[in-house]
C-alpha cells in the first residue's frame, strides 16, 4: 500500500490497523516509528513487501529501506538512489521502481533488501510523479509546468526500461493504479481518468468522471475506484463500466485527502494534517469512517428538515446530509457558496446562507441531492446568522446590525430595511413581531420588525458575556452567552426584558436550540450541553457530551435528536433525553364531544390523541395532533357520540 503525506517529516510510521476487521470507532494505534521524531527527511511515500518497507523521500533523501518485521521496532537497513527527491514507489518482483521526480524512472534491485542495487532508469523529461507496475510494463504519472501525461515504459529488462507510449491526461496527474486492461488516474481537477492499455504501445483514453474534488490518489479493487480527493475526501467511483464511470459514495476526511490504499473492506486514506482515516467500503454506496482522528470540514451552523440536516460549512458551502438514519448520516447533495457559510435557516423548499462577506445566498433545495442557487443579496456586513419569517429573511450581519430582506421572490431578493445594532450582531431569531439578536458585547437586542421597512428597537438586555446565539419559545430568550453559558431572558415585556437564570456552562457557549423543557447548548470546546429549562429561573444541567471536534458552533433538534455543527467534525447527531410519557388525567363529555385533558407534557411538543371502541382489537384511530402550551394540555374529540370510546395520547417526535 501507498500512502502520501501520512506525516510528512517523521520518517515511517507504523501504525496497528487490524485491517481484517477494526472494531467500530476503533481508533488506529501508533505502534512504532522511526527514527523516532522529527529528523528532517520527508517521507512522502511508502510501499510495503513481505517484511520491508520501501519509503520514499522527497527532500533528495532517496529511497529508504525498512525491516518491519518487528512492527514496534521497525529497523532501517539500507538506502538507494540517493540525492534524488522520490515521489512514489512500487514494488514488484524483486525490483523497487522509483518515481524520481526530475530524475524520472529508476530501477531498483532489492532482492536483498539490506544491499539494493541500481539497475537502470528512464530519463520522462518532466516530473516523474507516481508508479505502478503490471507485468513487463511500469506506469509513470509524469508532469510538467504545463501538461501532464502517463509514461508506460517496458521494464522487461530492468537494466534498459524503455519508453514504448504515452497517452495526454488533460489534467494535473498525480497518481496512478492499474486493473487489468485499465490504468486509472488521479488527475488533480479533472477528477479520475480511465485509459485502455490493453496495448501498451497504444493507450486510449476510454471514460472518466470529474470529481468534485481535486484527485490527488487512487486505488482500484474489483468495479470500484477509490478516489483521494484533496478536500472532497474519499470518493467512491463504479468503474465495472469504463467508459461510464458513476459516483457511488464518498467519505469526506477532515483534512485534504492526499493518498488511498486498499485492504479487505477498508480504505486507508492519508489525510495531509488529519493523518491516516481508516474507511469501511465494504458498502461502496455509503463509506463510514471506523478510525483515525480529526474529521471533516468547518461546520458553522446547521437548520434540520424532515430526514434532512443542512449545514453551512464554512468555505464548503451548503451541504445537505441525509439523517433518516441518524446513526448514519449521508451527504446527499450540496452547494459550494462565494463566501464563507456561517448559518442557515429553512423555509418550504428554500435553504437561506448567511453567507459571510457575501451577504444572504438563497439555494433550491426541493432536490436535496441537487441544491441550486436562485438567487442572493450583498448585504453590508459580514452575514453571520440567518432567519426567516413569512415573507422576510432577517440577517444578522456583524457591524452592520440586523438587515431585513424581502424573499418573497427568491429569484430576486430585495433588502427593505435594517437597524444597526450597537455591537456585532453574530444570531438572530424571530418570534412574532420581534427579532431577538445576539448582538456580541452588547448583549440581547430586541427589534420591532412589525413594520419590516422600518425596524425600531424596542428593548435590550446586556448579558454578562459575549451573545454568539439565540433561541426563543414562549416568553423566554435562551442566548448562547459565550463564557457565561446560557442566559435566560424574560422576553414577555420586549421592552423591558429581564435575566430571570442562567447557567455557566463547562466551555463557550455558541449556539442554542430549544425543544420542550430542554435547551441545547453548542459550547465549543465542551461539545453539547443540555439543560433543563422546565424551570426557566433554575436551568439544571441533564448531561452533555463532548464532540470530537471540540468546535461546537451550532445546533438544531428534530424529534429526539440534537445535530450540532462541529466545526473540524463537521455534522454530529446526538440522542437526547427522551420526552416523559403524558399522562391522561380526565375526560369530560358535552353535546356529544369528549375533552381530554393530560399532564407531563413539554411545552411546543407535538401529542397526539387516538381512540379505539375495542382494547382487544388494537385498531387505535386518530383524533388529531397538537402541541403542548405547557405541562399539560388537552385535545377534543368532535366525534365522541354516546358510544364507548378509549383514548391514549403519545408523544409525536
Amino acid at each position: 500500500m501507498r500512502f502520501i503525506h501520512v506525516n510528512s517529516s517523521w520518517g515511517l510510521l507504523v501504525l496497528a490497523l487490524a485491517l481484517a476487521g477494526p472494531a467500530q470507532g476503533a481508533d488506529p494505534i501508533l505502534i512504532g516509528q522511526w527514527p523516532g521524531g522529527p529528523r528532517g527527511w520527508q517521507a512522502i511515500g511508502v510501499a510495503v513487501d513481505d517484511h520491508y518497507a520501501y519509503v520514499a523521500g522527497s527532500d533528495l533523501s532517496g529511497l529508504q529501506v525498512f525491516d518491519v518485521s518487528n512492527p514496534a521496532h521497525p529497523r532501517w537497513l539500507s538506502d538507494c538512489v540517493p540525492s534524488k527527491s522520490v515521489f512514489g514507489v512500487a514494488v514488484s518482483g524483486g525490483y523497487a521502481y522509483a518515481a524520481c521526480y526530475n530524475a524520472g524512472l529508476q530501477v531498483i534491485d532489492v532482492s536483498n533488501p539490506a544491499n539494493p542495487q541500481w539497475m537502470g532508469g528512464y530519463n520522462t523529461s518532466g516530473w516523474a510523479w507516481d508508479v505502478a507496475v503490471s507485468g513487463d510494463y511500469a506506469y509513470v504519472v509524469n508532469k510538467s509546468s504545463t501538461s501532464a501525461d502517463l509514461q508506460v515504459i517496458n521494464v522487461s529488462d530492468p537494466a534498459n526500461p524503455q519508453q514504448v507510449s504515452t497517452c495526454a491526461t488533460g489534467g494535473d496527474a498525480a497518481s496512478v493504479a492499474v486493473s487489468g486492461d485499465y490504468a486509472y488516474v488521479a488527475d488533480g481537477g479533472k477528477g479520475l481518468q480511465v485509459i485502455d492499455v490493453s496495448d501498451p504501445a497504444d493507450p486510449q483514453w476510454v471514460g472518466g468522471y470529474d470529481t468534485s474534488g481535486y484527485a490527488e490518489g487512487v486505488a482500484v479493487s474489483d468495479d470500484y475506484a477509490y478516489v483521494a480527493d484533496g478536500g472532497k475526501g474519499l470518493q467512491v467511483i463504479d468503474v465495472s463500466d469504463p467508459a461510464d464511470p458513476q459516483w457511488v459514495g464518498g467519505y469526506v476526511t477532515s483534512e485534504d485527502a492526499y493518498g488511498v490504499a486498499l485492504s479487505g473492506n477498508y480504505a486507508c486514506v492519508a489525510a495531509w494534517y488529519g493523518g491516516l482515516q481508516v474507511i469501511d467500503v465494504s458498502d461502496p454506496a455509503s463509506p463510514q469512517r471506523v478510525g483515525g482522528y480529526d474529521t471533516s470540514g468547518y461546520a458553522e451552523g446547521v437548520a434540520v428538515s424532515d430526514d434532512y440536516a443542512y449545514v453551512a460549512d464554512g468555505g464548503a458551502g451548503l451541504q445537505v446530509i441525509d439523517v433518516s438514519d441518524p446513526a448514519s448520516p449521508q451527504r446527499v447533495g450540496g452547494y459550494d457558496t462565494s463566501g464563507v457559510a456561517y448559518g442557515v435557516a429553512l423555509s418550504g423548499n428554500y435553504a437561506y446562507v448567511a453567507d459571510g462577506g457575501a451577504g444572504l445566498q438563497v439555494i433550491n433545495v426541493s432536490n436535496p441531492a441537487s441544491p441550486q442557487r436562485v438567487g442572493g443579496y450583498d448585504t453590508f456586513g459580514v452575514a453571520s446568522g440567518v432567519a426567516v419569517s413569512g415573507n422576510y429573511a432577517y440577517v444578522a450581519d456583524d457591524d452592520a446590525g440586523l438587515q431585513v430582506i424581502n424573499v418573497s421572490n427568491p429569484a430576486n431578493p430585495q433588502r427593505v430595511g435594517g437597524y444597526d445594532t450597537s455591537g456585532y450582531a453574530s444570531g438572530v431569531a424571530v418570534s412574532g413581531n420581534y427579532a431577538y439578536v445576539a448582538d456580541d458585547d452588547a448583549g440581547l437586542q430586541v427589534i420591532d420588525v412589525s413594520n419590516p421597512a422600518n425596524p425600531q428597537r424596542v428593548g435590550g438586555y446586556d448579558t454578562s458575556g459575549y451573545a454568539s446565539g439565540v433561541a426563543v419559545s414562549g416568553n423566554y430568550a435562551y442566548v448562547a452567552d459565550g463564557d457565561a453559558g446560557l442566559q435566560v431572558i424574560d422576553v414577555s415585556n420586549p421592552a423591558n426584558p429581564q435575566r430571570v437564570g442562567g447557567y455557566n456552562t463547562s466551555g463557550y457557549a455558541y449556539g442554542v436550540a430549544v425543544s420542550g423543557n430542554y435547551a441545547c447548548v453548542a459550547d465549543l470546546w465542551a461539545g453539547l450541553q443540555v439543560l433543563d429549562v422546565s424551570d426557566p429561573a433554575n436551568p439544571q444541567w441533564v448531561g452533555g457530551c463532548n464532540t470530537r471536534g471540540y468546535s461546537a458552533v451550532g445546533v438544531a433538534v428534530s424529534g429526539n435528536y440534537a445535530y450540532v455543527a462541529d466545526g473540524d467534525w463537521g455534522l454530529a447527531v446526538f440522542n437526547l433525553p427522551s420526552a416523559p410519557r403524558p399522562q391522561i388525567t380526565s375526560i369530560t363529555h358535552a353535546s356529544g364531544t369528549a375533552t381530554v385533558y393530560y399532564t407531563n407534557t413539554l411545552p411546543g411538543t407535538n401529542y397526539t390523541l387516538e381512540y379505539c371502541t375495542n382494547l382487544s382489537s388494537g385498531a387505535w384511530q386518530p383524533v388529531g395532533t397538537q402541541p403542548a402550551g405547557g405541562t399539560s394540555a388537552s385535545q377534543t374529540d368532535p366525534a365522541a357520540g354516546g358510544a364507548q370510546r378509549y383514548y391514549r395520547v403519545y408523544y409525536q417526535p
